[in-house]
């Protein structure tokens, strides 16, 4: 399925994904590279040598979780997008996801929009905790979101409903 939709199976997701544990102890990258690409800005970029890709750039990227804080740096200098940081410290019911978001026009504080699979099918609303776009993120911008936790592994995405 993966290699004719470019969608990856729930079992795929898992595997990439922290335990529960770690998720609950606080922001934690995910990384969705599942093919051996080109690529290693995230390695670079991470100051907290959580990230390793290796002598080989085309390897894909394995997140230490224990040296992983969670910061984002890694989430604006990803140009695949395949970064997201996971957070369940905060509430037992929720979790709070931050992403890149690079579409216009970009969601506020306290806004309510549409939690996207990974297909692009709706989920379910969420709130807009927190957004970020300072010029370091290189038009990058960063949305966080809080999404109930039954959604952890299905949702990878947002989109705003834009009145006319």
């Amino acid at each position: 399925m993966f290699e004719k939709t470019g969608v990856p199976s729930k079992e795929m997701v898992r595997e990439i994904f922290p335990s529960i544990d770690r998720i609950n102890k606080g922001p934690v990258a995910v990384i969705e590279c599942y093919k051996e690409i080109p690529c290693n800005p995230c390695q670079t970029a991470c100051k907290y040598d959580a990230i390793h890709v290796g002598e080989d750039i085309n390897h894909r990227p394995e997140v230490n979780r224990d040296n992983c804080i969670g910061c984002a740096i890694c989430l604006s200098k990803c140009p695949g997008l395949a970064i997201m940081i996971v957070d369940g410290s905060k509430s037992e019911e929720t979790v709070q996801i931050r992403i890149p978001f690079e579409f216009y026009p970009l969601p506020k504080e306290g806004d309510t929009v549409k939690a996207l699979d990974r297909e692009g099918n709706v989920l379910t609303d969420v709130k807009v905790v927190k957004v970020l776009n300072p010029k370091s993120f290189d038009r990058t911008p960063l949305v966080t979101f809080e999404i109930d936790r039954e959604y952890l592994y299905d949702v990878r995405n947002i989109r705003l409903e834009v009145q006319p």
